[in-house]
């Protein structure tokens, strides 16, 4: 049995747990648990979990006192700095939830706490391992592009409001959505460029669609326009969109953030990246879209050929520039993040169990922190920003 230590029992890192990890090893155990919500995470925890669970005050005393076998953080994004250079203390296997930082200075620290740490670490980018990109890593490895030259990425986010009428709204948290989204995508450019991003430009459209100047705390149900707002949970019922179908927080209130004082998401964002070796891109997330619109993938290409792939309708397409042939490729349906999720599963008990290899180690974490902190500085000065490389 693995004895699991988890710090932050949200919804997140619940899923991970009893989708992912319990779907490859059934007798995993949360037998520990940093929370101050304790009512709450028991009330989440499964069965086989909730009487078995034991609350610490801190880390120290959950790693001294629970012999627990592995840890997981899904605090909220500010503090998975402050618990990770904690869990680098240990020798412990771990489990990280996205972004791993969200200032260049808890980065910084973050890299300086694992320079000679023996802890070993599962970002959660499940987007990197999921089936479909490591497909098209494979023709790019294979030459099917020949030298990648350029790379397209799109991200049509068809649950967009979710960055409005959650917690995700609080800018003090989550510090915006390069931070908050954009560190998956760079992560899995990267990936498949085979190479780091060393510069970015960027901009941010914000306040045209969300945030605005209704009411500071108020709800669908305390509104008198309920009935003509798009996002009231009536109409979203009626045209089949996403969000919150319950009384909702206003995606339209003040509380949302201040365009003014740069503290509210973007509605839409892009990024003009550029890889070490030469070969650019572009990237860029949008969320208000809805229903069909959604699209998430890339396109990379070379002299030699094109290969495309969007998660949303899980295909691969591989143009050859020079001959007659064109091919397809579908992937599985159905998957937590695009099967991404299960992949991370079986590589966090892969370590649990002796592996020394991560596909997605804390370098890579630190590394995409490093290019969206550019991107939104880039997006703030209007100014191309050099990228932080690791030392």
């Amino acid at each position: 049995m693995v004895r699991l230590g988890v710090i932050g029992y949200g919804g997140r890192i619940h899923g991970v747990i009893e989708h992912n990890l319990r779907q490859l090893d059934p007798d995993i155990r949360v037998v520990g648990v940093v929370d101050p919500d304790e009512a709450g995470v028991r009330n989440r925890l499964a069965a086989c979990d909730r009487d078995g669970a034991r609350f610490y005050p801190d880390l120290a005393a959950l790693v001294k006192q629970g012999r627990i076998d592995a840890l997981a953080i899904g605090t909220r994004c500010n503090l998975h700095t402050p618990y990770a250079i904690q869990a680098a203390g240990y020798d412990l296997p771990l489990f990280l939830e996205k972004p791993v930082a969200t200032d260049m200075r808890q980065a910084a620290a973050l890299e300086k706490a694992f320079a000679r740490s023996r802890c070993r670490v599962v970002v959660s980018f499940p987007l990197r391992v999921s089936p479909l990109c490591a497909l098209a890593r494979d023709y790019l490895a294979g030459g099917a592009v020949g030298d990648p030259i350029h790379v397209t990425a799109v991200n049509y986010v068809p649950y967009g409001t979710i960055y409005w009428e959650a917690e995700y709204r609080n800018w003090g948290i989550t510090q915006g959505l390069f931070l908050q989204k954009a560190t998956h995508d760079f992560d899995y450019l990267m990936y498949l460029m085979d190479a780091p991003i060393v510069r970015v430009a960027a901009m941010r459209t914000v306040g045209k669609v969300f945030g605005g100047r209704k009411k500071a705390g108020l709800v669908c149900s305390q509104c008198r326009e309920q009935d003509a707002c798009l996002e009231s949970p009536a109409n979203r019922r009626r045209h089949g969109t996403s969000g919150d179908h319950g009384d909702h927080r206003c995606v339209f209130s003040t509380d949302c953030g201040s365009a003014a004082a740069g503290t509210l998401n973007e509605d839409c964002s892009s990024a003009l990246i550029e890889f070490a070796g030469g070969a650019h891109g572009v990237y860029t997330q949008v969320f208000y879209s809805r229903r069909d619109a959604a699209s998430r993938g890339a396109t990379v290409s070379g002299y030699q050929g094109t290969v495309s792939f969007d998660w949303y309708t899980n295909e691969l397409h591989r143009v050859r520039h020079h001959a007659p042939f064109s091919a397809t490729e579908r992937a599985g349906e159905g998957a937590s993040h695009f099967g991404g999720d299960l992949e991370l599963a079986r590589d966090f008990l892969a370590l649990i169990r002796g592996a020394t290899r991560s596909r997605t180690p804390i370098e890579t974490g630190i590394q995409s922190v490093y290019a969206c902190l550019a991107a939104k500085s880039a997006a703030e000065t209007g100014r191309f920003v050099a990228v932080r490389q690791l030392s």
